[in-house]
């Protein structure tokens, strides 16, 4: 899943939510110079990346999409899921999505200073463009997509992607949204532990 996901799946504990979406960026036992909320928050992020990867439910999703993507595709099903839980966000907050990433935008900036440098960069750009809001968006989607394309060895398959998308659409919610259920239980099962 990705970064919208991560952070929902964090609870309400802002040091949390912090080292959530930092994971990816934090490497090996780097996560040793946070904050101990922080430090929960990023090892939350690496049990939350493990659930998803070794799911059955999100490998019989990202198999759609192995003829264009391969390896990757279950990178871009991460960015899939992230739009799913945004369409169905209702479904999981009494709060509007537009609503949540605000408060989010605040929680991220007002601790600025505590970020990767990597994440410092492209923070701004994130915010700005209410990239998180966007993911409910096919549209939204496929800028992401393309933006990964561009930075980073994802094939550039952003128009193939899309197609699938749609083509499957129904299944892919489906999957996702009992494949998020299960999420919700692993994550919360962890919080209790970390608080």
């Amino acid at each position: 899943m990705n970064f919208l996901a991560h952070l929902y799946l964090s609870g309400d504990n802002t040091g949390i939510q912090i080292g959530n979406f930092i994971g990816d960026h934090v490497k090996g036992r780097d996560y040793e110079k946070y904050a101990p909320t922080i430090r929960q928050g990023i090892l939350l992020h690496r049990k939350i990346d493990h659930f998803t990867d070794t799911h059955p439910l999100v490998k019989q999703s990202a198999r759609k999409l192995n003829d264009g993507y391969g390896r990757y595709s279950g990178i871009v099903m991460d960015v899939f899921y992230d739009h799913f839980l945004g369409v169905n966000w209702s479904h999981f907050s009494d709060v509007s999505l537009s609503q949540y990433v605000s408060a989010v935008h605040k929680t991220l900036l007002r601790n600025y200073f505590k970020l990767p440098a990597n994440v410092k960069r492209f923070l701004p750009f994130m915010v700005k463009s209410r990239r998180l809001e966007t993911y409910a968006t096919k549209e939204g989607i496929k800028r992401s997509l393309e933006i990964m394309a561009n930075y980073s060895s994802l094939p550039a398959e952003t128009d193939w992607a899309m197609e699938q998308m749609d083509l499957h659409y129904q299944a892919l919610n489906d999957e996702f949204m009992a494949f998020f259920q299960e999420a919700r239980i692993m994550a919360n099962e962890e919080l209790q532990l970390a608080l």
